[in-house]
């Protein structure tokens, strides 16, 4: 027990785990890949893997450490967001209570996950008894939101995600709802820089689909280096979330991590940390326990 365990979806965009778990890989003691056995989408349309994929697996994992994880993940019965819950809920199951249940989307890309790890083991105590100390640990994304010809506009300020927990009480998609702790960790996240049909076919696919509001992807078509600095609150939900966008002048992912190594401007301050988590510590201090997840499926 104790052990860094992550957990991977895959779906339509199976080929971007060739870039999301190069960099897991040295730190984790396993991972898990979790693949619908129908290979159904959370909205129930169906996606091809190529089977070059499963050969990239084989030869990428010298230590043995990823397990392909198969089950029934669509549910009719259920929305798209439900089924994505649902999915991480029993990914968790598999990957086992009383180790540290990350999970890491195909396409977010951690810039330093060993330092992550670092941080987070500070935590153990909490894998004892997890069910009474349950904790939502919180990254931060750095959002690329649009690939151009020979740049990328990104979101300029670091946004939370969630990435790990010590019990797997999901209530929507990777949110617990429970007290959370904030590690300065980054993760670039290609979560909307794609192509305009793979971009729109994962808007008709992933688990928020019905929350996209109606600006955000007529914003994103007119997003240029000429317009950019013009177009604001670009959030695909609440647009006010993300207020405005900067260019970074490569499209290279290694040049822009590396810059964000050393721009301090849009990471988060230890002051903002230390008084975010003493926050969080505060507020469910005296909090009552929320029911179990599994009373709702």
């Amino acid at each position: 027990m104790k052990k860094i365990h992550v957990g991977l979806l895959l779906s339509y965009d199976y080929e971007k785990l060739k870039l999301s778990i190069p960099p897991l890989y040295q730190a984790a003691d396993k991972i898990f890949i979790a693949e619908d056995k129908s290979k159904k989408t959370w909205s129930g349309n169906e996606f091809v893997v190529d089977y070059s994929f499963y050969e990239w697996v084989n030869e990428f994992d010298v230590d043995n450490k990823i397990e392909f994880y198969r089950d029934n993940f669509y549910i009719p019965e259920l929305t798209a967001i439900e089924n994505d819950t649902r999915e991480r809920y029993l990914l968790s199951l598999k990957m086992g209570i009383g180790n540290w249940l990350i999970q890491v989307d195909s396409d977010e890309y951690f810039i330093d996950f060993e330092y992550f790890v670092k941080k987070l083991r500070k935590y153990d105590s909490y894998l004892d008894n997890p069910k009474n100390n349950r904790i939502l640990i919180a990254g931060f994304h750095i959002n690329i939101y649009k690939y151009l010809e020979d740049s990328m506009l990104y979101v300029n300020q670091a946004t939370k995600f969630y990435v790990a927990t010590n019990y797997p009480n999901y209530k929507l998609a990777k949110n617990t709802k429970e007290r959370i702790i904030y590690i300065n960790s980054y993760v670039l996240h290609e979560g909307l820089s794609r192509t305009e049909e793979e971009l729109e076919y994962k808007l008709n696919n992933w688990g928020h689909k019905e929350d996209v509001n109606p600006t955000f992807l007529t914003k994103w078509k007119k997003a240029n280096k000429d317009t950019y600095k013009d177009i604001k609150d670009v959030f695909y939900m609440n647009p006010t979330t993300w207020k405005s966008l900067s260019i970074f002048n490569s499209k290279e992912k290694s040049d822009f991590s590396n810059m964000l190594l050393e721009d301090n401007r849009i990471k988060k301050s230890t002051a903002w940390i230390f008084f975010k988590n003493f926050g969080q510590w505060f507020k469910h201090f005296c909090k009552k326990t929320k029911p179990d997840y599994e009373k709702y499926f």
